[in-house]
């Protein structure tokens, strides 16, 4: 356990969906964070590795998020020379946040594990949040969701409240030292009933309609992201949405003696927030 003398716990991501949340978790508990970003203070960027070492120097622990995602090409690397790193500062309380059922997540998983064995990582695939304040949520407020998805495959949409409490659990119990933690929501849903589950809770019908790579390649450059990001995130959707990734886990129930939380309580929690 963490106690309020400890030295800081680095917390990779800054301001993004799930370090936020593990840094407001942390500093409740009274732990000191350093919340890093490539804009903070001491920045951390993971393609520059020359900013790497101060945002570790003194630190007891670590959370790390990557950007955009562990599938993309090169990350594996970027977190196996950072695993080395860590094992240089001797600092051997670390959660990687992960993607569930993705080949370069699970190697980048394997470099961490390999030079930091107590690791843990605490693996997931689509966020409730997706839907409700991030990468879809634009579409979902105008009514329709437009993404290159399959229709038919359902996904245990999780909530990033359970996944940053999870975070926080492991990252400050032994116990679950060399872990793998798979979290999954309650129940599978398609991506069209989630959208239905978060248009009932917005208060108007929301619908979801697939569309093919390119528009979808078109949409977000049209949005001022990079094309390589959209086709990587399309590669993303394809490989994890071919039924990989259904079966719910009962992880969230084990570390944190509660249910996981549904789509539904999920999306209502989160636009009542919004709307104050």
């Amino acid at each position: 356990m963490f106690s309020t003398h400890d030295a800081p716990v680095l917390v990779v991501g800054g301001a993004g969906k799930s370090a936020r949340r593990v840094a407001s978790r942390l500093d409740s508990l009274g732990v000191p964070v350093r919340a890093v970003s490539r804009t903070t203070a001491i920045p951390f960027d993971w393609s520059d590795p020359s900013t790497w070492d101060a945002a570790l120097d003194g630190i007891t622990a670590a959370y790390l998020s990557y950007a955009p995602d562990l599938a993309f090409p090169g990350a594996a690397d970027q977190i196996a020379d950072l695993a080395r790193r860590l094992a240089d500062h001797r600092i051997e309380r670390v959660v990687l946040l992960s993607g569930r059922g993705e080949a370069g997540a699970r190697a980048a998983e394997l470099s961490l594990l390999d030079a930091v064995p107590t690791a843990r990582v605490v693996s997931c695939s689509f966020f409730v949040q997706n839907f409700t304040e991030g990468v879809f949520a634009y579409d979902v407020q105008a009514g329709e969701l437009t993404i290159p998805v399959p229709t038919d495959v359902p996904e245990p949409f999780v909530d990033l409240e359970d996944v940053a409490d999870v975070a926080v659990a492991a990252l400050r119990d032994d116990t679950y030292a060399g872990e793998v933690l798979e979290l999954t929501g309650p129940e599978a849903m398609t991506f069209g009933e989630a959208c239905a589950s978060v248009g009932a809770a917005l208060g108007h019908p929301v619908s979801l309609r697939a569309i093919s790579v390119e528009e979808f390649v078109a949409s977000v450059v049209a949005a001022g992201e990079p094309a390589e990001v959209a086709y990587g995130l399309a590669e993303l959707f394809a490989e994890v949405l071919d039924g990989r990734n259904v079966a719910t886990t009962a992880t969230i129930a084990r570390v944190l003696g509660r249910p996981s939380t549904s789509m539904s309580a999920a999306a209502q929690r989160d636009v009542a927030q919004l709307a104050h």
